[in-house]
């Protein structure tokens, strides 16, 4: 029946992740909601493809956050100076849960960073001391575990930085190492709480910084809206098709750089394919120099990756998953390049 359902969906197109969505209401724990909304003519990348997208448009105003907020911005804390000099950065952070639209009249009961999923991307430099203030305003347990290097106490598991309900926690330690890393909750059930929203990128810079580059963050990741174990609505950072209906606006011959970033539950792959054009890949964002030169790469979950690329024609340029149902189930994405 799941198989059928989700076959169902994906020959639908492009009418199908709003419209069918609603016509399948969730029927799971999870108070997931869908509703059918009124069909309108595409626009941006989807109206010269097929129509592919989705029917309709997301409130990002209700969402609280936009497509192109989770694209560009970077959280570099507030900054002072210990008695060493070293560099301080702090953070807050919370956990709330919210009810967030992944997909135009798709409803997700999300458990969430600072009232947005993928939470705030934190930004350091190596070397720098960080600390994060992170109050949970849920039910629930939650931590924050960073990946990186950093004392046992710090680990943000169960035993070791776990916060109750309404309690604050200090996750203090020294960024390290320089590269495209995330953080996420580790609370058990695990599954539960990534798949409900509890995650982010952590970018921390090399010391001697890198080439001047548009930087942004791609966390490619999905719901399962009805909590049958199978996801309904793939997406880059959260929205389906949300930069299909308003393409990513560079310019070309300039320096791109992507943090990319898999947080994707219950498929064991995710991927992403670049049209007409290659990318350098700097695996983990670990070094200065790159491992690769490519247009596609898949990834496991919790798998990062910085790539950089230049486009030398100017026009609009698909790029998206290379899994054809994660494709029609929302992760297509355009570069507008003039």
């Amino acid at each position: 029946m799941r198989v059928a359902r989700r076959r169902f969906l994906r020959g639908l197109g492009a009418a199908g992740l709003a419209g069918g969505a609603g016509a399948l209401a969730s029927q799971g724990r999870s108070g997931a909601r869908a509703a059918a909304v009124p069909g309108h003519g595409g626009h941006g990348g989807m109206g010269a493809h097929g129509g592919l997208g989705a029917v309709g448009t997301v409130d990002h105003a209700r969402n609280g956050f936009t497509p192109r907020q989770l694209l560009t911005e970077f959280d570099t804390g507030a900054i002072s100076k210990d008695a060493s000099g070293r560099t301080v950065r702090e953070y807050e952070l919370f956990a709330v849960n919210k009810e967030i639209e992944v997909a135009p009249g798709v409803f997700f009961p999300a458990w969430t960073y600072n009232n947005r999923v993928p939470g705030p991307s934190i930004r350091a430099t190596e070397g720098d001391r960080v600390r994060v203030h992170f109050t949970n305003g849920t039910g629930h347990l939650h931590t924050i575990h960073f990946h990186g290097i950093h004392p046992a106490g710090m680990d943000g598991v169960p035993g070791a930085g776990e916060v109750g309900p309404g309690e604050t926690f200090i996750y203090d330690f020294i960024a390290e190492p320089f590269g495209t890393h995330l953080y996420h909750c580790h609370s058990a059930p695990l599954l539960d709480h990534i798949h409900r929203g509890l995650y982010g990128a952590f970018i921390v810079d090399p010391k001697g910084g890198r080439p001047d580059a548009n930087e942004m963050i791609m966390v490619m990741n999905a719901f399962d809206t009805n909590f049958d174990g199978e996801n309904e609505v793939y997406a880059l950072n959260t929205i389906a098709f949300a930069y299909a209906q308003e393409p990513i606006a560079i310019e070309r011959g300039r320096l791109q750089r992507a943090h990319v970033i898999n947080i994707t539950e219950f498929d064991p792959l995710n991927s992403i394919h670049l049209h007409a054009n290659f990318f350098h890949v700097y695996r983990t964002g670990t070094k200065l120099v790159p491992d690769d030169f490519t247009d596609v790469i898949s990834m496991i979950q919790a798998e990062r990756h910085m790539i950089e690329f230049t486009y030398q024609h100017t026009g609009q340029f698909m790029f998206h998953a290379h899994q054809t149902e994660f494709v029609e189930l929302g992760w297509m994405s355009f570069f507008e390049v003039s």
